[in-house]
């Protein structure tokens, strides 16, 4: 399994854990290069932000304001590339994981742990991108046959799968007499879950339909045989041999007369009667064993469900914003630590020996990332591959001056 990114502790404790590592006499002003560092990548953000809005507005589902302008379709599908570029990268800074198309067919064929057999169309989507981020080995205790025999299931769950969804457009889906299902065809869609089974990935998708598994099909087929046998013998038998022998009578088949009473015929027209209602009984035991399951899987995604369209990207962009401040200020005290500098490498595996021996966490640090803006915001200097962090509180004036320089207006 691939060492994840992601850095799971909250930006609150990193500050913490951090400003432990130094002097006593540094904590208070690390603290504040904290919140300079956090007030200015939340600035930056908040551009990002404006840009994922903008660019969502004209196909936002639960937009609830108006547009002063009509939008072309052209324009329609500029911004809809515009904001998978955005939404993109800022899940890439939230430390999130593209889902490959491999992954997407491993979860059709394994088995899931939730007992319901989906099937997707594909055909549906213009455009389908799955992320995730936190990713672990857990072990569920599977049960069957009216819980007489239980077994363990190893799967794969991920903490957090990001949907990205591009439906095709209006053309195709009269061209299939399809009526759309909850959704405009052009539209694109994003979710945020928690929680989920690498498996029951397929859940997650709008268009997904509950399938019987076999196992179902052969509890209800053989249910209906036995049943439908018995009503026949019992209720329609006698009435049944008394017609077959007419049939044949009339069909050159037998030489002695059959006659057919009333009687008969009312004990004919009962048993049909019968046998009609079992069959309508039947059905619908199909059907609500159906609802069942259209049910669970409601119930499922209602508690899995995080956010929905412009929530989810809100939501991203804080993720993708503390994943920055930890990055950057772990690196940035790291550094402060060192009396002779670090290079990249040596910089990556102390911070990550440090999580795995202080904090047991294995996690694959973004050195790269967390350098190139402590680069861009004049915190670390670097002579012959060697990192340098600045001292703390030249690191707080340059801050303070970027600071001022973002409300000064000419």
């Amino acid at each position: 399994m691939q060492t994840a990114r992601y850095i799971p502790f909250r930006k609150h404790d990193i500050i913490t854990m951090c400003a432990k590592e130094l002097a006593k006499d540094q904590q208070t002003s690390f603290k504040q290069l904290c919140e300079l560092l956090a007030s200015l990548i939340h600035f930056q953000y908040h551009g990002t932000l404006e840009s994922l809005k903008n660019n969502y507005a004209p196909f936002d589902p639960n937009s609830d304001t108006r547009l002063i302008n009509s939008v072309t379709d052209e324009q329609k599908a500029q911004c809809q590339r515009d904001f998978a570029i955005d939404f993109a990268n800022v899940l890439n800074a939230a430390n999130f994981e593209v889902i490959t198309h491999q992954d997407l067919q491993d979860a059709l064929n394994e088995e899931s742990l939730f007992k319901v057999r989906l099937e997707v169309e594909f055909d549906d989507f213009e455009e389908v991108v799955f992320y995730r981020r936190g990713e672990s080995q857990l072990t569920e205790t599977i049960t069957s046959f009216w819980g007489l025999r239980k077994k363990p299931l190893h799967f794969t769950n991920y903490d957090r799968v990001a949907v990205f969804i591009r439906f095709k457009d209006k053309a195709y889906f009269e061209s299939k007499n399809k009526l759309p299902m909850g959704f405009e065809p052009s539209s694109t869609i994003v979710k945020l879950f928690q929680n989920v089974p690498k498996a029951d990935l397929e859940m997650l998708f709008p268009n997904s339909e509950v399938r019987m598994r076999p196992i179902d099909k052969i509890i209800i087929g053989s249910s209906a045989l036995i049943g439908g046998a018995v009503v026949l013998v019992t209720k329609l038998g006698a009435s049944l041999l008394l017609l077959f022998a007419l049939f044949a009578f009339w069909g050159g088949f037998r030489d002695e007369a059959v006659t057919m009473t009333q009687q008969h015929f009312i004990t004919l027209a009962i048993g049909i009667g019968v046998f009609g209602s079992f069959v309508f009984k039947e059905w619908s035991k199909f059907k609500n064993r159906k609802i069942k399951f259209m049910k669970a899987l409601s119930d499922n995604l209602y508690f899995k469900n995080l956010d929905n369209n412009a929530g989810v990207f809100h939501t991203l962009i804080d993720a993708a914003e503390e994943e920055d401040i930890k990055e950057a200020l772990l690196a940035y005290s790291f550094l402060l630590k060192s009396k002779n500098g670090l290079s990249a490498h040596a910089l990556d595996e102390q911070i990550e020996t440090w999580f795995k021996s202080k904090y047991q966490c294995e996690l694959d640090f973004e050195i790269s990332d967390a350098l190139e803006k402590l680069e861009r915001m004049h915190l670390v200097t670097c002579t012959n591959t060697l990192y340098n962090a600045v001292n703390l509180e030249r690191a707080k004036a340059i801050l303070d001056e970027r600071w001022d320089s973002l409300f000064q207006y000419n």
